[in-house]
């Protein structure tokens, strides 16, 4: 997971709510094993139709995913959050996410921001007629500044996941912070006990 300290980007606006996680990834995109190639399936089914947000040119490098209120219910698959960050997306902006969606998002390095309805229907209401509305998600000073609309809001994020954004951490990386920890344990173990080798 690489460090996140701030988000500067434009956003794709996804004006729908209560989007489960088959809508973001349909189920036939889950035979993968690898966890690349999953933009492709990015709302594939949404995508047939070619007025679809996703297939308008002038959102094709958006890096913020601005959608309605409970962003990513139903199973809990991470191929969704993989999809999300493989199409180019660097965080998501709702009025609420699932918990099970929004634990992957901090798991796998997508920046999962929850801010008031009425902050993000004026964003929805705002990029489809300004594209290049820039938006920025400072993680230090949890704060989403939207210069040109006098936006300028706080969010909240759990301590620990701030520190694993700001650090580059999953929960690898994690375990790998505590590697002298690790070995010093390990050298005085039993030598009958199983090894870490």
């Amino acid at each position: 997971m690489q460090k996140i300290t701030i988000i500067e980007g434009t956003g794709l606006p996804l004006n729908r709510s209560d989007v489960d996680t088959d809508q973001i990834i349909p189920s036939d995109w889950l035979k993968r094993v690898e966890r690349t190639g999953f933009g492709k399936g990015l709302f594939s089914e949404w995508r047939d139709d070619r007025d679809f947000v996703l297939n308008k040119p002038e959102f094709a490098k958006a890096t913020v995913l601005v959608a309605g209120q409970n962003f990513g219910t139903g199973s809990s698959r991470e191929h969704a959050v993989w999809a999300i960050q493989d199409y180019g997306f660097k965080a998501v902006i709702s009025p609420r996410f699932a918990d099970i969606f929004k634990n992957n998002c901090t798991k796998m390095g997508l920046v999962p921001v929850e801010l008031d309805n009425v902050t993000v229907s004026l964003l929805l209401n705002e990029i489809p007629s300004n594209p290049d509305l820039l938006i920025v998600i400072d993680l230090e000073n949890l704060t989403v500044l939207v210069p040109e609309l006098s936006i300028e809001e706080k969010f909240v994020m759990d301590p620990f996941i701030r520190y694993r954004f700001l650090n580059g951490l999953d929960d690898i990386g994690l375990t790998l912070s505590h590697s002298q920890d690790i070995d010093r344990y390990e050298a005085l173990r039993f030598s009958w006990l199983p090894q870490v080798s």
